[in-house]
């Protein structure tokens, strides 16, 4: 089983990527750990979804946004992999494809991001470092990151 990863515009996702990128992010973000948030922000239509699918179902997934979209810097959020396939480390090839899709479509490398604190050596492995101390969002404790 192979991944496959393509990023599109909100406007350019099937209705069939949408359900499945809400019900992954609805499976993991809030049931998973247990956090009543509002998932569904206005933010998705401005972003730029990265879309990895196994055998035609999303597994992993991440959101991009342009400078001043989301923070000053360019970001990624919402990065989520299904929870069947995380044995498979598809995090890192999520993040280089999100990392990437900044640079390709928007011409940057400087990256910020609001890590949940538990995944700070992930994302230290992928070129980010620590900005802020540790603060809640949502009830989950974060930290602010940056890949310059």
């Amino acid at each position: 089983m192979e991944l496959q990863f393509k990023i599109s515009a909100f406007d350019d996702l099937s209705v069939s990527e949408l359900y499945q990128i809400l019900h992954l992010r609805e499976s993991v973000f809030i049931i998973e750990q247990d956090c009543i948030y509002q998932d569904l922000d206005h933010k998705d239509q401005k972003a730029l979804h990265v879309i990895g699918k196994c055998d035609g179902m999303v597994v992993a997934y991440s959101r991009l946004f342009k400078p001043g979209d989301y923070f000053e810097n360019a970001s990624i959020g919402r990065v989520v992999i299904d929870a069947g396939f995380r044995d498979r480390k598809w995090g890192y090839p999520l993040m280089h494809t999100s990392i990437d899709g900044i640079l390709q479509h928007f011409g940057e490398s400087r990256i910020e991001i609001s890590a949940q604190l538990y995944l700070k050596k992930f994302y230290e492995n992928n070129g980010f470092h620590a900005i802020s101390d540790t603060y809640l969002e949502d009830d989950i404790p974060h930290i602010r990151m940056l890949r310059d």
